[in-house]
């Protein structure tokens, strides 16, 4: 593809990468006839007004003068409907992963998803920015396509079990599995310790709510569910998920999807950490898996490269997976692209992303960002050891409050992207940050309860029509640019992932954040300096380590004397300063 440089390294690129991350529904929604709200399914005229792939083509001059050089997208294939959550549904319950959804494609076009995102994907290679897209492999939507034909791939419980309140501790009901405090406490040092031979099985009476799946052709619909019939008559249906991990996790359980059963073993008939994530060593063994879901799930990746000519992918809990059937994603999907990528939907930062073939992973920037101490030490951890694979740098993702939304409003979002721009690390720009938005995409992660209760998810756009506010006063799009642009222009240091690139400073004052970037051959000094108050004046001091020296403002051109080694700056509330030597 026009705009794409070729060199086999594996998905390295991505050290290079500056991403923009869209949700197409939202990020390219418009209120095309201006009656103050989102038609649906389209407004009178026969346009879509939520986001489409013809809208995102027509975004993507816009992204890539910001700087952006890689498109991430949340998932785009089709959406399920037993159990959907507001008006659009959830992008993650996945109907089935080989269709695209035909929301996202313009009705009046008449030329289907399929091409106007082969259409989106050759125009942003034609603009020299790569495509990255998200999949969900371990779950799917509880009407997928793939149960009339496998039902043998997924979970059963009879049909008369009633769900559980998530409030409630009633083990008669289906929910997820409940575990007394020592049994926790036994779990978690046993996963700590990798001993998978003496993991904590879940009660009896949540192992028997489960069933063997029925045979094809004996499931029927009622309404968006899907319900088996046994050979005994017994009626059947899909039991929703959960969150795995921790086993006590309080997530409200996810009514929407359901886990695919990657293992076969009559005695693990069950959902639970032990069976979808840690699994079991009695049940992981080569001759219980799912042989011909793996190759299904195989199939999926190289179905994008061939028909679209994606560049990589986000793998939703890619850790979370078998470690053979990863391995043979990556291995055939590398054999048909040698550069292409693989990111991890993982906070944690650790070598064994990178052995297991991914080449980042979205990291914990964006929970310790807007925390000045915490930040700090990631920071110091930058320079001091660093880190075995690269993470994104962003203080917002799809499932966090908006940086706008945090203390400091605007301010923080601009003054947080500044310094994500030059550290050793990825810049992700999650789409509407730019705008000054402060409304969430979703309430995953990093919320309160008192904000939860106030965010209910049918009201949240990962479910429902939104649109951003592409007017608002205090969007800061030209200092995205301004700082990616001048990222770009000193590529060579900032783009060095080696601890000794990098050198956190003191200010002797704990609101202000300074940094070092330092060549290889320690020939050029960048320092970025950030006043983290957001609502008074600070001064400090940074000792730099050279005696006398004139430092140019890159931002502004202002001159900056050094004497004696030290720097005496006064900073306005978020003021952001790039100084080079």
């Amino acid at each position: 593809m026009a705009g794409r440089p070729k060199r086999g390294d594996g998905g390295e690129w991505t050290r290079q990468a500056v991403i923009y991350n869209m949700f197409v529904r939202s990020t390219c929604a418009f209120d095309h006839d201006q009656d103050g709200k989102l038609g649906l399914p389209t407004n009178d005229d026969g346009f879509r007004e939520v986001g489409t792939f013809l809208k995102a083509i027509a975004l993507l001059p816009y992204i890539r003068r910001l700087g952006a050089n890689t498109i991430h997208l949340l998932p785009i294939t089709e959406i399920g409907h037993d159990g959907h959550k507001g008006t659009l549904g959830s992008p993650y319950a996945t109907k089935n992963p080989y269709k695209l959804d035909e929301t996202l494609s313009e009705p009046g076009l008449a030329v289907g998803a399929e091409a106007e995102f082969g259409a989106f994907v050759e125009a942003a290679h034609r603009l020299g920015m790569r495509i990255v897209v998200e999949f969900v492999f371990r779950t799917a939507s509880k009407d997928s396509d793939w149960i009339p034909e496998h039902p043998e791939w997924f979970y059963w419980i009879r049909e008369e079990i009633p769900d559980r309140d998530p409030s409630s501790t009633d083990e008669t009901r289906y929910g997820s599995p409940m575990f007394s405090e020592d049994e926790l406490c036994h779990i978690i040092g046993a996963v700590k310790h990798k001993r998978f031979d003496l993991l904590t099985a879940p009660h009896e009476s949540y192992r028997s709510m489960f069933t063997h799946a029925p045979k094809p052709g004996k499931i029927t619909i009622e309404g968006s569910r899907l319900i088996g019939t046994l050979e005994d008559g017994a009626h059947v249906r899909i039991p929703g998920g959960f969150a795995d991990w921790p086993p006590n996790d309080t997530q409200p359980p996810w009514g929407d999807v359901t886990y695919l059963r990657l293992y076969d073993h009559p005695e693990f008939n069950y959902m639970s950490y032990n069976t979808v994530r840690m699994y079991d060593v009695r049940l992981a063994r080569r001759e219980h898996a799912h042989h011909p879901l793996w190759e299904k799930i195989g199939g999926i990746i190289p179905y994008f490269q061939r028909t679209f000519g994606i560049d990589g992918v986000m793998i939703d809990m890619g850790h979370a997976l078998p470690s053979e059937l990863r391995s043979a994603v990556v291995q055939e999907t590398r054999s048909l692209d040698p550069d292409f990528a693989f990111w991890d939907e993982n906070f944690s930062v650790t070598q064994e992303s990178r052995e297991e073939g991914y080449n980042a992973v979205i990291g914990y920037c964006w929970t310790d960002h807007h925390h000045v101490q915490k930040f700090r030490k990631l920071l110091q951890r930058c320079g001091q050891e660093g880190f075995p694979i690269p993470f994104f740098a962003t203080p917002e993702s799809h499932n966090t409050p908006r940086a706008a939304a945090r203390r400091g409003g605007v301010t923080y979002a601009r003054a947080a992207s500044f310094l994500d721009g030059f550290m050793p690390a990825i810049p992700f720009i999650h789409s509407g940050v730019e705008l000054g938005e402060s409304y969430p995409i979703n309430t995953g992660l990093d919320f309160t309860r008192e904000e939860l209760e106030l965010l209910p998810s049918e009201q949240l756009p990962l479910f429902s029509e939104y649109a951003y506010d592409w007017l608002r006063k205090e969007q800061f799009p030209d200092w995205i640019r301004r700082i990616m642009a001048l990222r770009n222009e000193l590529a060579d240091v900032v783009t060095d992932f080696h601890p000794m690139s990098f050198r956190l400073l003191d200010a002797g004052n704990s609101p202000i954040i300074a940094y070092l970037r330092i060549s290889s051959d320690a020939s050029r000094y960048i320092l970025a300096v950030t006043n983290f108050d957001f609502s008074g004046t600070q001064s400090g001091t940074l000792q730099l380590g050279i005696q006398s020296a004139i430092l140019r403002e890159l931002l502004s051109g202002r001159k900056f004397q050094v004497r004696n080694g030290k720097l005496e700056l006064q900073l306005a509330p978020g003021e952001c300063l790039l100084l080079a030597r």
